[in-house]
């Protein structure tokens, strides 16, 4: 069977290998397989393999010794991994039931199963969630090393945007004052940490601000992370002018904060703006409403526009890298 694989050469490969795994992307229905020098790791998600690697398809065999849900289904379930979490996006709950003993009978490593009840809602963008298996809605999550503490039933967290999260956080220096004005567990925040920064986390929800500051102290980060609970609307003024480095995920309404983002940027300052926008002017939109608000004070250039992901017909989430200079 042809696989999605990252080819990589044979002396990389264990490092590959862990940040693979780390990224929860090492496909283990199949083995790893050595040809021409090259180590072929199978990978789950193409897609959301950072750019610096190789992606190839090539025939691998299938784990023997592993048992899938689709060989006890008889086809292939869909599912997101999260943790030890199998997530579910079932409108037929007879199916849900059956795929969740599925995956709970199989060889993978999952103990929790979890149904989408309803779509993101309500300011705090969280969703119902159907328990079919497991003690309850609270997971553990590993990303690019590090580890997140979270409950899906509280909080709002999407595993799909893990590689994207890895490309700002690259970007990242030591010494930088960075700020993330919709925070939630803190995806952003802990890595930006890692690197050394010194990295304030903003969220209306308290649950969130309370995983945030749990995950910090997981991370051995809480001496450089401060989590703050509000609006950041509300707290804006108190840190005007502290920010090199600006996180906006919130790309529906993200326009509707940059008024406080200019008062908190520094006299350089970079911003990480996320949107979702239709296909015919992805860009345009959010460009404009950036400048709108920051000029004259700053000069602005966009040092990247980036398409994220595809969010619905005709609809893309992106992000706008845009630098803010007085």
């Amino acid at each position: 069977m042809e696989v999605p694989c990252v080819r990589v050469a044979r002396e990389s490969g264990e490092a590959t290998r862990r940040e693979l795994a780390d990224a929860d992307l090492i496909d283990d229905a199949y083995e790893l397989t050595v040809a021409d020098g090259s180590l072929y790791l199978p990978v789950t998600d193409p897609e959301a393999v950072p750019e610096e690697f190789e992606v190839v398809t090539r025939p691998l065999e299938e784990r023997e010794t592993q048992t899938a849900p689709a060989d006890l289904l008889g086809y292939e379930p869909s599912y997101e991994r999260l943790g030890e979490a199998a997530l579910l996006d079932e409108d037929d709950d007879e199916r849900a039931r059956e795929i969740a003993d599925a995956v709970l009978e199989s060889d993978l490593p999952l103990e929790t199963v979890l149904n989408k009840q309803s779509k993101v809602k309500g300011e705090t963008r969280v969703r119902d969630w159907d328990l079919l298996a497991g003690e309850d809605t609270e997971v553990v999550h590993r990303e690019y090393g590090c580890g997140f503490v979270l409950d899906l039933a509280e909080v709002y967290f999407s595993p799909r945007l893990a590689t994207e999260r890895h490309r700002v956080a690259e970007q990242v220096q030591a010494g930088e004052h960075a700020l993330d004005m919709f925070a939630g567990v803190g995806p952003f925040v802990i890595p930006f940490a890692k690197r050394g920064a010194d990295v304030i986390g903003v969220d209306v929800n308290e649950d969130a601000i309370e995983y945030l500051r749990e995950n910090a102290r997981r991370n051995g980060v809480e001496d450089r992370v401060t989590a703050i609970c509000a609006d950041v609307t509300e707290v804006a003024d108190e840190y005007a002018d502290w920010a090199d480095r600006l996180v906006m995920n919130l790309p529906h309404s993200a326009d509707a904060f940059l008024e406080a983002a200019v008062t908190l940027a520094g006299d350089d300052c970079t911003i990480h703006y996320y949107d979702i926008q239709h296909e015919d002017d992805p860009f345009g939109p959010g460009e404009r409403a950036i400048r709108e608000a920051a000029e004259p004070e700053y000069d602005v250039s966009v040092d990247t526009r980036r398409v994220v992901r595809s969010y619905a017909p005709h609809e893309l989430n992106v992000c706008l890298d845009v630098r803010l200079e007085q």
